[in-house]
């Protein structure tokens, strides 16, 4: 943007040097959230402004990604090794790490809008730094920065068969939108502006939206030999509370939908009982009949429905999970969206399906979206959709094919023959399965990824955040496009805690603190409220542990929300649903209340009506008793077949060995997290002996088999305590 050709670099150092030479040494430099930041291009300008005071450099990002790394020695110890096995080959993103360690630099400022969920509680410089936004604001945000300096990892082109073009991949996200903004400002104000490319061969190519030319970047880091994995995000087990809640939130999907899911393992357990009551219909039902749920929750069959998806789903999420890819492996993520309202909402309707025939000529002729003779823009549209031949011709009033010729009129006895044998297309084409903004995941998941056929990955669209977070017009398609597309939507996120009132809790504590951010839940939720047919649904646990107490996450009021009450909508915890769209004070009060952990309910009712919410004549079912985690095992237990709910469903890159050692690791940081539980730990563990060697191999696995000085001798004894704890012998 800044000069008139793409310039070629193979050196990091060199790269910024041209940066510094372009746009000067204030620097306000725009990476993309997650996966997309170019490692060897930041980190050598976070280096040379370590170097230079004399730089000014703020970077304007979200999630930074960093190894994982434990607080105490054993948990060092354990993530040591599963650190390097997983990210050993991936370079440190040495900003993050010092804003981490609180070593960043005075001339150095990192402002994010999304942190990994409470990863700076305790860092004053980043919870000052924080900025608020909804994820759709964000572009807008970095253009009144005064950003001059975009930079990100691209894939490129050569080796996909798309030489001169290079994709962005993971993080078309905010960078599609901004780049037009900072031409426009460049051409009109003068304002230097630079783009930044570093080619990384292992990012996975994927085209549509996300494809440009590699000529509109400024500068493109070209270093083969140093190219890198791509981070990935292990796994997270799905506890039997996430499975109920995702049980739940199953219900509520209508087949021939919409689907966008949040992060985390909610989500992750959402897909797996909408996979199971696809595949596994019958015992889906099992446990649907199980817990009663066309009794308790006679709205649900309106709102989802119980069958296998036969028309199958359409994914619209900022955020593409590698639950994505499972549904589209399985079967349920198939239901095609084309870039035409009319096309779309006949598909709608069902006044023409994806086959092609004749018919389908006579209804678009019908609804006027093509005209009789036919026009060259009409044979564009069907050439676009694949719904006649690509070497259809028109010239002067005449369809010519194959050296046969007939009139333009779809009317006509010759055309309707050259059509039929041989001038329509099979099925409609252009047809896309998901739209994302941008991607993270496992290894496997970026390996299905590149693995993808051309064929597959046509069927998946990486585009603007903007285009998926609302429904505003947009380049990539308007209002009533969106609308047409997003039929049936179920915006499914999660929250940490949910007040009687209606407001979710989601993104920081009253305190003032930042969890974790807004990104797209607002526009979500607002979404699942302006769509006709569309449903809001937050998802939460309804306990947690603090300091070694079991706390409610359903509660009569809080400091800070994130979603307002005036969007309340449906609400699901382990214990069942909440539909409170419409409702009364009263009886979105009650309903939160019912599906509350049992022992918190009477101190929330008493609440109620004392703030004069709840009649005081109200008295609770039997049946709210029933709010317990033995209820929750009970039901799972319920379901035949070989664990229908397993802690991995879609894998997990822990080692057999590892998953016993963080199951005892946890049980110690919740034995030891008040000052008298520490000490107690302390002193049974010093009483703790491995007679019979069940944990050795466990314990060479944390390098505590033979330990050395006081310290170590401790951590042994801690590790065999937590073992013993958890019951896990190997």
């Amino acid at each position: 943007m800044a000069e008139d050709c793409t310039m070629r670099m193979d050196d990091a150092d060199a790269c910024v040097e041209d940066v510094i030479r372009r746009v000067g040494n204030t620097i306000i430099l725009g990476l993309p959230l997650g996966l997309g930041k170019p490692l060897r291009f930041v980190n050598a300008l976070y280096q040379r402004a370590k170097r230079d005071p004399q730089i000014e450099l703020h970077i304007f990002t979200a999630l930074s990604l960093v190894k994982p790394s434990g607080r105490s020695a054993l948990e060092k110890r354990f993530l040591e090794p599963f650190s390097e096995r997983l990210y050993g080959a991936i370079p440190d993103l040495e900003y993050a790490l010092d804003v981490r360690a609180n070593k960043l630099p005075p001339n150095v400022k990192v402002s994010e809008f999304f942190f990994k969920a409470g990863s700076f509680m305790h860092n004053s410089s980043q919870q000052r730094h924080y900025i608020s936004l909804n994820y759709t604001h964000a572009v807008r945000d970095l253009m009144a920065m005064g950003i001059n300096v975009v930079a990100q990892m691209v894939a490129p082109g050569d080796q996909n068969g798309e030489p001169g073009q290079v994709s962005l991949s993971c993080n078309p996200d905010l960078t599609l939108d901004i780049i037009p903004l900072l031409r426009a400002r460049q051409r009109e104000e003068g304002v230097p502006t630079v783009l930044v490319g570093e080619l990384n061969r292992h990012l996975p190519w994927l085209g549509r939206d996300a494809q440009m030319a590699e000529a509109d970047i400024d500068l493109v880091l070209v270093q083969p030999q140093s190219d890198y994995p791509m981070f990935p995000a292990p796994q997270m087990a799905i506890s039997p509370p996430d499975h109920l809640i995702g049980f739940y939130a199953s219900t509520l999907v209508k087949d021939g939908g919409t689907l966008q899911v949040g992060i985390g393992s909610l989500g992750a357990a959402l897909i797996n009982s909408t996979i199971l009551r696809h595949r596994h219909n019958d015992a889906w039902k099992h446990l649907y009949q199980h817990l009663n749920i066309a009794t308790r929750y006679p709205a649900v069959d309106g709102i989802g429905g119980t069958g296998t998806f036969d028309q199958g789903l359409y994914g619209c999420s900022e955020m593409i999970i590698d639950g994505f890819m499972h549904l589209l492996e399985a079967g349920v993520l198939k239901r095609e969206v084309f870039a035409h309202q009319g096309l779309q909402e006949l598909l709608n309707r069902g006044d023409i399906s994806p086959q092609i025939n004749l018919d389908t000529l006579d209804v678009l002729l019908r609804e006027h979206i093509i005209a009789s003779p036919l026009r060259l823009q009409d044979l564009e549209f069907l050439q676009r959709f694949g719904i006649v031949h690509s070497e259809l011709c028109l010239q002067d009033g005449q369809l010519s094919l194959q050296k046969r010729t007939v009139p333009a009129d779809i009317s006509h006895p010759d055309t309707r023959r050259l059509l039929q044998d041989g001038g329509l297309g099979d099925k409609l084409s252009e047809g896309v399965v998901v739209h994302g903004g941008f991607y993270i995941g496992p290894e496997s998941f970026y390996q299905a990824l590149r693995d993808l056929s051309p064929q597959q990955r046509q069927r998946i669209c990486m585009t603007s955040v903007n285009f998926i977070n609302d429904l505003y017009d947009h380049r990539f398609g308007n209002q009533a496009l969106k609308t047409a597309q997003r039929q049936h939507g179920r915006f499914v996120n999660s929250t940490m805690m949910y007040t009687l009132a209606g407001a979710a809790v989601s993104d920081g504590l009253e305190d003032g603190r930042v969890v974790s951010g807004v990104g797209g839940q607002y526009n979500f939720v607002a979404m699942g409220m302006e769509l006709a047919g569309a449903r809001s649904i937050l998802c939460l646990r309804s306990t947690r542990k603090a300091a070694g107490k079991v706390l409610s996450n359903i509660v009569f009021s809080y400091g800070h929300c994130t979603i307002p009450r005036h969007l309340r909508d449906i609400v699901i915890t382990e214990y069942g649903i909440a539909d409170l769209r419409g409702q009364s004070d009263e009886q979105v009060y009650l309903r939160l209340i019912a599906i509350a952990d049992a022992r918190f309910q009477a101190g929330l009712l008493q609440q109620a009506k004392k703030a004069g919410k709840v009649a005081k004549s109200f008295k609770p079912p039997k049946a709210w008793a029933d709010n317990t985690p033995a209820h929750v095992h009970k039901a799972l237990a319920a379901v035949p077949g070989n664990n229908r709910f397993p802690a991995f469903p879609f894998g997990c890159d822990f080692t057999a060995e590892e998953l016993v050692i963080a199951k005892a690791l946890k049980r110690i940081q919740a034995e030891t997290a008040t000052g008298r539980g520490k000490l107690l730990a302390l002193v049974r563990a010093a009483r703790t002996r491995d007679d019979r060697s069940r944990f050795q191999s466990l314990l060479e696995r944390m390098q505590l088999a033979a330990p050395k000085g006081v310290r170590q001798k401790l951590d042994r004894r801690l590790l065999i305590y937590g073992l013993q704890l958890t019951n896990t012998p190997q």
